[in-house]
């Protein structure tokens, strides 16, 4: 790829999220999308619709098996934004057939699938961006230059929200499976275990099945502010070494003391009891021995004295916390530089392991102590035996 180069994107998976993904990257002046992978025929014509719209033009291809984009040589990077269950297997096959990533969160449905995911990254020195946005934003950014710097002193507390876990194992009323030309049901489930085909399951509502989401949920926003206060803590090549459940919090010990409690929001786009409410979603808050910060999706941030109000210089302008603009540039630049993303491989798997750890405790509602080296429980064979899962053939990768 030559500087004057335009990228050239590929799509895997475009439902709503990613349609709010994809509209940002396509305003990159060098990105241009040219395909989309997606197994509904409805959704393949969305993003088809979207992009030709975009580009003036009907040049947009559209497949229902996303192993021939990969096949592709003239295609550069794919964004990848199917249910969980896809997220890793589509990703290392992207990378092991020579394709850049950004891969929408959780990208790994088990600890297994996040160390498997880095280690194939690493060996094939292809470029992986975490859509964990958060990262990019800047106060969140701000926030943590706060606790990173000793403005507020000696940080011993951060709080990530995160909603209620949940976990379902049933399966819903088996329904007429469509003609794989409208839903490919076979590939929609991938590595996930086979079971009747319901209408719910492809429109989106899959989230807190056992078989399809991460974490028992607790990923869908852990992933972000617990992220967020990896990052703060200085934890990036690190995870927390306990995780004790609690009615309505998880409890994260470091090994350097601090502690980061996952607060459980009965009403997440609601009120968020114990939170700053016009800070918005996604609020995290560290404190220290000298002051502490709380910010969120509004872009706005709030800290517990004057002093510290001096300390943080006037943000050019407010940030909503989903916008990917300044995220998805920076995978784009790292594409050319060869350099690691703000949300890397790396980064990823220690803080998605951190989430998927506390995920577990809060399972089997017990204390669980994790090596922060081998990523494996200690003393306790039936977590490490939730560390995966079995793939579906011929998805076991």
């Amino acid at each position: 790829m030559t500087p004057g180069d335009k990228i050239s994107l590929g799509v895997i998976g475009i439902g709503s999220r990613c349609r709010y993904v994809l509209k940002s990257m396509l305003n990159q002046p060098d990105i241009q999308c040219v395909a989309i992978a997606d197994v509904q025929a409805s959704r393949r014509d969305q993003g088809k619709a979207m992009v030709d719209e975009f580009y003036g033009n009907q040049d947009c291809v559209t497949v229902r098996d996303f192993r021939e984009l990969l096949e592709r040589s003239d295609i550069d990077a794919m964004l990848i934004a199917t249910g969980d269950r896809w997220h890793a297997p589509a990703s290392m096959m992207a990378a092991e057939a020579g394709k850049d990533v950004y891969s929408e969160k959780p990208c790994g449905l088990t600890i297994d699938y996040c160390q498997r995911l880095d280690e194939t990254f690493k060996r094939t020195g292809r470029v992986f961006q975490a859509g964990t946005q958060r990262r990019s934003i800047p106060n969140f950014q701000r926030a943590v230059d706060l606790a990173q710097s000793g403005r507020l002193g000696k940080v011993h507390t951060l709080y990530a929200s995160v909603y209620i876990p949940t976990v379902s194992t049933e399966w819903l009323p088996g329904e007429p499976t469509p003609s794989p030309d409208v839903v490919d049901w076979n590939l929609w489930l991938g590595p996930a275990p086979w079971r009747p085909y319901h209408s719910d399951y492809v429109a989106g509502k899959w989230r807190g099945y056992w078989d399809f989401d991460s974490g028992c949920r607790l990923l869908d926003w852990a992933a972000h502010t617990l992220d967020i206060c990896q990052w703060a803590n200085g934890a990036d090549g690190t995870m927390p070494i306990e995780f004790e459940p609690g009615e309505m919090t998880i409890t994260c010990h470091y090994e350097n003391g601090v502690k980061a409690i996952l607060d459980f929001l009965e009403t997440p786009f609601g009120e968020r009891k114990g939170w700053i409410q016009h800070l918005g979603t996604c609020p995290v808050r560290f404190v220290g021995d000298e002051g502490w910060v709380e910010t969120g999706d509004s872009g706005e941030i709030e800290v517990s004295n004057e002093a510290l109000k001096t300390e943080i210089p006037e943000l050019a302008e407010k940030a909503n916390g989903l916008d990917v603009a300044a995220h998805s540039r920076d995978f784009f630049d790292a594409m050319r530089s060869r350099e690691q993303t703000a949300a890397s491989s790396t980064i990823m798997r220690r803080s998605h392991i951190a989430c998927h750890a506390a995920a577990l405790s809060w399972l089997l509602k017990r204390k669980l102590k994790i090596d922060p080296v081998t990523e494996t429980f200690i003393d306790d064979r039936e977590a490490n035996g939730l560390r995966s899962r079995p793939a579906r053939d011929p998805w076991s990768i």
